[in-house]
């Protein structure tokens, strides 16, 4: 096939990614209302399952129970509401779609790859998807209710009140839950460059203690607070993380 015929079939490849972002895109647009107060705002309430979770806890040790927690968010700017109307659909709508959009770019580029290269490419696939969600629900459930939990609650002096803006609360919310998406892909990228030949498992254990310092800093940069609890709450994930690439790593052949 020429240039322009490979260039040609790349473009079909994008329209078709186009088209299914952008109809998830509209479904969720059209939906937006109930996702924002069933699901996007959920962390701003009591009955969240994670401070539930909590509550049950210390029913259960020291019988008592954690005060009411409640967010209200205002808007500052006169379209902000519109324009995160639409970005939130669009984001949401690149997340849903992010297999499909795999598949397709995978569709275009296999044909140039000899059969060896591409084994193990289905199972990579299927892991990579699994992870990728996984670590979305791990940051939407675990860690930005935390962090929103501890910001909302700090004060610096009980005369200055806490008034969070939707703007602020969306960039920490798409910040957090994205980040713990991407960085829970460390198994899959460990395993491909294992499997090239970049990487062996005596890596893990030489650089262990440097590993350990580097994620408290990955840790630090996802929850911007100060808080040891959130801290850790997002860091031992990141390090269990760590430990299971290490098991998808081939052993240093001994010569």
């Amino acid at each position: 096939m020429s240039f322009w015929g490979h260039l040609e079939v790349l473009r079909g490849v994008l329209w078709r990614i186009v088209a299914i972002t952008a109809a998830i895109a509209v479904g969720l647009f059209m939906g937006m209302h109930w996702i924002f107060d069933n699901v996007i705002l959920a962390p701003c309430n009591s009955n969240f399952p994670l401070y539930q979770f909590f509550d049950y806890i210390l029913n259960n040790t020291i019988g008592g129970a954690s005060e009411p927690f409640q967010v209200t968010l205002i808007n500052i700017k006169l379209a902000s509401q519109f324009y995160l109307h639409i970005s939130t659909s669009c984001w949401l709508a690149l997340t849903i779609a992010f297999p499909f959009i795999i598949y397709q770019l995978w569709g275009f580029i296999s044909p140039a790859l000899y059969e060896n290269e591409k084994r193990g490419v289905k199972s990579a696939f299927f892991f990579g998807n699994i992870m990728f969600y996984l670590g979305i629900a791990v940051g939407y459930y675990l860690v930005f209710p935390l962090t929103l939990r501890f910001l909302a609650d700090y004060q610096l002096s009980s005369t200055i009140p806490n008034t969070i803006s939707l703007d602020s609360y969306m960039d920490n919310f798409f910040i957090i839950t994205l980040m713990m998406g991407i960085v829970f892909e460390l198994p899959l990228l460990a395993w491909l460059l294992g499997k090239m030949g970049f990487l062996t498992r005596d890596f893990f254990s030489t650089y262990r203690r440097h590993a350990i310092v580097v994620l408290l800093i990955v840790a630090a940069m996802i929850t911007p607070t100060g808080d040891p609890f959130t801290l850790s709450a997002v860091f031992f994930p990141i390090y269990i993380l760590w430990e299971l690439s290490s098991r998808l790593v081939p052993k240093a052949e001994i010569s």
